[in-house]
């Protein structure tokens, strides 16, 4: 059966579906996403979503006149019309369409996009064996706090771990691990304490590092915002990535060394669990 998805105002099947090739999101990635996560046809941490939207809309003057109820009802929409139990619904907004220019006109209409995608939250297997992340240098725009489509960076990134036989990316600045090539990076220090890189335009503030933060607090864990260098993340006791698309996910490698027991770790599994039970709640 063919998806349904969102396009301006309507819901069609996905080989129906098509924007503008003067879309100034495909002509010059001049445009704003957000992931929500879907567990049970519920959507996870949705409200952190929509409220991370605006500040990204914001930051780009772009003037969308759809309200958050309403994009909201949309997103229902989609999982109720694609029988959606666990998976994603994404959400692109551009700056609209018209010719070619770098300027934009003031009263340009945003084109609004959204569709569904499936995933087993409960079944993944990266979550259950760990995965493998390379480090490299970030080479990517200054804003990386502003979610928006300028994902070429990313793109590389995944790629090049993937050819050097990782399943992800972490990006470095001065020595420091920053984030992940689409995640927020993790580690569990000597000390029991969870270290993740503090907000600042160096990193995407993901909603479902602020979760973490509070499943930390349901679960009594001590989490500092403190830079940590590839040398300690190596050394760690854990480490993982959380997302969106994948909630938390353990990292048992870096750059071909193994993270302690080579094997998930029982806090990030924890924190896992927690955040899977307050989902289906």
């Amino acid at each position: 059966m063919k998806r349904i998805v969102y396009v301006n105002g309507s819901f069609v099947r996905e080989d129906l579906a098509n924007i503008s090739i003067f879309d100034r999101g495909f002509l010059f990635a001049d445009s704003i996403y957000e992931v929500t996560g879907v567990i049970d046809s519920k959507l996870v941490d949705n409200n952190k979503h929509l409220n991370r939207l605006r500040n990204s809309l914001k930051f780009m003057s772009i003037d969308l006149t759809i309200t958050n109820n309403e994009i909201e009802s949309i997103q229902k929409e989609l999982i109720e019309k694609n029988h959606l139990d666990n998976g994603i619904v994404y959400l692109q907004i551009s700056r609209g369409s018209e010719d070619r220019d770098f300027l934009y006109s003031e009263n340009i209409e945003p084109t609004v996009v959204m569709f569904s995608q499936r995933k087993n939250f409960f079944k993944d297997p990266k979550a259950l064996n760990g995965i493998s992340v390379i480090t490299q240098e970030d080479n990517r725009w200054k804003f990386k706090d502003i979610k928006t489509t300028l994902l070429l960076g990313s793109v590389l990134a995944k790629n090049e771990a993937r050819l050097k036989g990782a399943d992800d990316s972490w990006y470095t600045k001065d020595g420091f691990v920053t984030e992940g090539a689409a995640s927020n990076a993790f580690i569990l220090n000597k000390e029991k304490v969870i270290q993740t890189h503090p907000l600042s335009s160096d990193i995407l503030p993901g909603t479902t590092r602020s979760t973490v933060f509070e499943i930390a607090k349901l679960l009594d864990l001590t989490i500092k915002e403190e830079p940590f260098t590839v040398r300690e993340a190596i050394d760690s006791e854990e480490a993982f990535i959380t997302g969106a698309g994948t909630l938390v996910i353990p990292v048992i490698k870096i750059n071909q060394h193994i993270i302690a027991s080579g094997e998930p770790g029982e806090i990030t599994n924890a924190i896992r669990e927690k955040y899977l039970r307050i989902a289906l709640t």
